[in-house]
């Protein structure tokens, strides 16, 4: 289930038609400025022919007077038209990033699969600006077509065979300029792919720091680094070559060319065929081609990578949807009644299940991999191979997936905090207006509040690494409880923190959710011992369903899962 049918080629089309106003506009300024250019070997010829070897003093005033004022012209046709152009390049490299970013915060999700963090950032950046470049290339490639057409009409009108020397060999550059840039294609494309590969790479090796320190597998990670790190190089020093390669074979076809021009125009002046100031000109126009075919090169080297960027681009905005996208909006006002008709996904198999509105839940399941499967179903991160989840007997599939999250809240045990203050944090998920006072209370993280320098007001750094681990799990909490959603699932919330507080947790997640849905999938016999019933999971199934007490007296499995 694709989100769209998307392809590299289209992802560089739409890039530069978003642009278009500013593309025609500094490609029309440019080509001013390129057509200056070209005539000011012209205008130099004629100054010589009239003005010197004519004798001619008005003449010559009148050339340089128009020469000064070609200057001017593409002096200021140049400055406005680059300005366009890089007004282009980043305002369309903003728009890729921000649809990027779109895509891969869509509640339909499936745009992080088998990618990691840093690798999306790579894409969302340097990929992005390399795209977006594409519209600075056109117009530069704009410009130099017209120079290239400016300067063979100019010859043709001195000489026949120089123009026709021009005309048909301009054609043979650029198209063995495109040869020579696949490889660089190739090779931009693997480059870009290690390095975005390492990046993620380091950046979980970052997230992951306190812990690697702990187990003492830092020597493990720095291996793991060193060797994508060391791939990640290889591939750049083989673009780096075949970008060199790419331009020395260009300059060294382009610099022949020129050769040619000339020998062939010196020739003609030794036969009397042009006039001295026609073959200044002509020398002149052959030097002045050096410019335009060494941008039409430059242009190939950034469509070649662009190409690349562009590939990697559209895999990420036409990747598989996790879940069906859905329409629908929950009942209003959402009663919060869950049920699960033989729900399998991952490892869960035919798993049934009723939750009534207001109701306090526990699940203890043996396998974290039924919790995590279950998770998912919950929060519509993943649609059930087989059966249904349903909110107030309205299937989740019919939902918009943002609506569903509206009205499920899924905390995760590992979710991050932001950098902020405590208060931020917590205040990020409540109704504006909303006191966060019972949420802070009910968590236990006014405790925490009480123990920072400044209170809730206290700065929390990235991911909340300034905090302990049971401080990070009681503000996330918090946050969590903040919310105020119809129906919260809450995923091991007091792993970190004492038995007292984890008991005041306890009491404090009963008390603030008293008459709304709330599931604790958990396996802390304070947490399970307020709930009103306790579903056991076992080998993906729903082994039992009684209360706290009750299970404990009853059943081996789970004395061994919340107890041991």
């Amino acid at each position: 289930m694709g989100s769209t049918d998307l392809s590299g080629r289209t992802v560089l089309q739409q890039a530069v038609a978003g642009e278009r106003r500013d593309v025609v506009v500094g490609a029309a300024l440019g080509a001013g400025h390129q057509a200056g250019e070209a005539l000011v070997p012209v205008l130099i010829g004629v100054v010589i022919d009239r003005g010197v070897a004519r004798g001619d003093g008005s003449g010559l005033l009148i050339g340089l007077a128009a020469l000064g004022l070609v200057y001017t012209a593409l002096s200021v046709g140049f400055r406005f038209g680059a300005r366009a152009g890089e007004r282009a390049a980043e305002t369309a490299a903003h728009r890729l990033r921000t649809r990027l970013v779109g895509r891969i915060l869509a509640p339909e999700g499936g745009a992080d699969r088998g990618r990691l963090s840093g690798e999306l950032t790579n894409i969302a950046t340097q990929d992005a600006k390399r795209v977006g470049a594409v519209t600075m290339a056109l117009i530069i490639g704009i410009w130099a077509l017209i120079g290239l057409l400016v300067a063979a009409v100019v010859l043709l009108r001195i000489s026949l065979p120089l123009g026709l020397l021009v005309l048909l060999g301009t054609p043979l550059l650029l198209w063995a300029g495109h040869l020579v840039s696949k490889p660089l294609e190739r090779r931009s494309e693997a480059e870009q792919e290690r390095a975005a590969h390492a990046s993620g790479v380091a950046a979980d090796i970052v997230a992951g720091l306190r812990v690697l320190k702990g187990i003492g597998a830092e020597p493990a990670a720095v291996a793991r680094y060193r060797g994508t790190s060391r791939d990640s190089l290889t591939a750049t020093l083989r673009a780096a070559r075949a970008h060199a390669w790419q331009n020395g074979i260009v300059l060294t076809l382009t610099g022949a060319f020129i050769a040619l021009v000339a020998l062939i125009g010196g020739r003609l002046a030794i036969r009397g065929d042009i006039s001295l100031g026609e073959l200044v000109s002509a020398v002149g126009l052959a030097l002045f081609l050096l410019g335009p075919l060494s941008e039409i090169s430059w242009v190939n080297a950034e469509l070649a990578q662009a190409r690349a960027s562009a590939g990697r681009i559209a895999a990420v905005l036409a990747a598989d949807h996790a879940v069906l996208p859905g329409s629908g909006t929950p009942r209003h006002p959402v009663e919060g009644r869950i049920r699960l008709r033989s729900v399998g996904y991952g490892t869960l198999r035919d798993v049934d299940l009723r939750i009534e509105p207001g109701t306090v839940l526990g699940v203890v399941a043996t396998d974290p991999a039924d919790a995590r499967a279950l998770l998912g179903c919950l929060g519509r991160h993943a649609d059930p191979d087989s059966g249904a989840v349903e909110l107030d007997a309205t299937p989740l599939t019919d939902l918009d997936p943002a609506a569903v999250r509206g009205a499920i809240l899924v905390a995760e045990h590992d979710a991050d905090l932001f950098e902020g203050t405590l208060t931020g944090n917590v205040r990020a998920a409540a109704p504006p207006g909303a006191d966060i006072g019972p949420a802070l209370a009910a968590s236990g993280a006014d405790d925490v509040a009480d123990a920072l320098p400044q209170g809730a007001d206290t700065p929390v750094t990235e991911r909340g690494r300034s905090l302990s681990g049971g401080q990070r799990q009681r503000v996330a909490l918090a946050r969590a409880l903040a919310a105020d959603a119809p129906v919260l699932v809450v995923h091991d919330p007091a792993t970190a923190v004492d038995a007292v507080t984890e008991a005041r947790i306890a009491t404090g997640v009963r008390d603030i959710r008293r008459g709304r849905t709330t599931i604790m999938v958990t396996t802390s016999p304070a947490l399970l011992a307020v709930a009103d019933r306790v579903v056991l999971i076992e080998n993906g199934r729903v082994a039992a369903d009684a209360t706290h007490a009750e299970l404990v007296r009853d059943r081996v499995g789970y004395r061994t899962a919340v107890l041991s």
